[in-house]
């Protein structure tokens, strides 16, 4: 279980400086934009795919670290033992269903890019998309192994109280 938990807190890191990057590139893009009358429609559309990489790989770095959304006016006053079987039931009965279910779609999805070469229809937008949409299914296989491991904790957590 390390090593789900420390894959997940390196790609959180790796989502932080996604996050430069993209922000870099948009003070980038609207300065020669709006400067220089000029700009690049790959340059937008990796800002696009960037953006996709920071909500995709955010999802089970933000699981890990607990900080999802949740109804906490209610949350915060049941037991120890009540919060653990939520989060228990939650992944079990709906994270790890809905991962599943993303991850056996999206890789017909991801194939289907592939097999057509599937490209930006812009003229100078970028190739090879197939690229960006692997990432639904690879994103959710990480969200994956971390409600596997939340699941497993707080069913430790709930057995002892």
């Amino acid at each position: 279980m390390d090593v789900i938990d420390k894959t997940i807190k390196y790609l959180g890191y790796f989502t932080a400086f996604i996050v430069a990057v993209l922000v870099l590139l948009v003070v980038y893009d609207a300065t020669a934009r709006y400067l220089f009358s000029t700009g690049s429609i790959a340059l937008q559309e990796l800002e696009w795919h960037l953006f996709d990489v920071i909500i995709l790989f955010g999802i089970a770095y933000t699981l890990r670290e607990n900080a999802h959304v949740r109804v906490d006016i209610f949350y915060v006053g049941f037991s120890q033992k009540t919060k653990a079987l939520i989060h228990l039931v939650s992944s079990l009965f709906f994270i790890l269903p809905f991962s599943f279910l993303i991850i056996y779609i999206g890789l017909d999805f991801v194939a289907m890019s592939f097999v057509q070469n599937e490209a930006s229809s812009n003229p100078g937008g970028l190739e090879y998309r197939f690229l960006v949409k692997a990432l639904m299914p690879l994103s959710f296989i990480f969200l994956s192994l971390q409600a596997l491991k939340d699941a497993l904790l707080h069913y430790g957590m709930w057995k002892s109280l």
